[in-house]
């Protein structure tokens, strides 16, 4: 692996077309954020993956985007340490059970003690930890609506939409192609819920990574030489409960988690 030095070498990796698909507004935007490790280097589209293995790397030791997301964690449970739980309980939609605070995230038990240890039914990685430790610390509470929006509607989601279009939206949409009834395993595994179909779709699936942020998927089946498409929609009150950065994380964290559970289930070839 070659380390860059400073953020010019990163800036002379990219394309420069200031595509704005990272989220960021400029190349050299995204440039100086992947050197001071707020960003990696992955993120950028446009970039072939030997580059990104040739100046990045894989390993939490070596990059400095996994440290930082893995300090910003460590500072959740330490704040989380002087968390009243009954308010927070009340407050998320959780509950107190042997010193615990539970929530449940796709209907399964996930839970954070006194001494700030994450104890779940299913397996605890950064796109679930960070969102359920920012969700119980800081989320208002404001329950769901029913008014439902695109991601690019919530406060701080315009910038960030083309890259949550490639990384959540495009992944899944790939997986609708390959079998729609794919999203029928969802609603039994995840405690989904199919909903009457919304704007127009043909398929309209509400799933509930946090009790007060719900997600609905919907997904339009190729018609009349059109293609298909497949979006994610929000309550209105997604950014009252969870900041904009966990938005992201849980619709990332849903597309790749349903992309190794259709490879191995055999729902699309794992070599495609």
């Amino acid at each position: 692996m070659t380390r860059p030095k400073n953020a010019m070498e990163i800036f002379n990796l990219l394309d420069k077309s200031n595509c704005r698909e990272c989220g960021e507004k400029t190349c050299l935007a995204f440039a100086g954020a992947v050197f001071q490790g707020r960003r990696s280097l992955d993120e950028c589209p446009k970039l072939d993956a030997d580059t990104v293995q040739r100046y990045s790397g894989k390993g939490k030791a070596e990059n400095p985007a996994d440290a930082e997301r893995e300090a910003y964690l460590q500072k959740l449970k330490e704040e989380a340490k002087r968390l009243d739980f009954a308010e927070a309980a009340e407050r998320t939609g959780g509950q107190v059970q042997n010193g615990r605070l539970t929530v449940k995230i796709l209907g399964k038990d996930f839970s954070i003690d006194k001494n700030g240890k994450l104890i779940a039914d299913i397996h605890v990685n950064p796109w679930v930890a960070a969102p359920f430790l920012s969700y119980v610390l800081y989320g208002k509470g404001i329950p769901p609506t029913g008014n439902w929006v695109p991601f690019r509607e919530l406060s701080g989601g315009k910038e960030r939409d083309p890259l949550f279009q490639k990384r959540c939206e495009e992944p899944m949409k790939q997986l609708a192609d390959s079998s729609t009834d794919f999203f029928d395993d969802i609603i039994h595994m995840f405690s989904g819920k199919q909903v009457a179909e919304q704007f127009e779709s043909d398929v309209s699936v509400v799933l509930h990574p946090l009790p007060k942020v719900p997600i609905m998927i919907c997904y339009w089946k190729p018609e009349d030489g059109l293609e298909s498409s497949l979006n994610l929609f929000f309550d209105e009150t997604a950014d009252d409960n969870l900041d904009i950065g966990s938005v992201f994380s849980l619709g990332a964290g849903l597309s790749m988690m349903f992309t190794k559970l259709a490879h191995r289930h055999g729902f699309v070839d794992a070599a495609s």
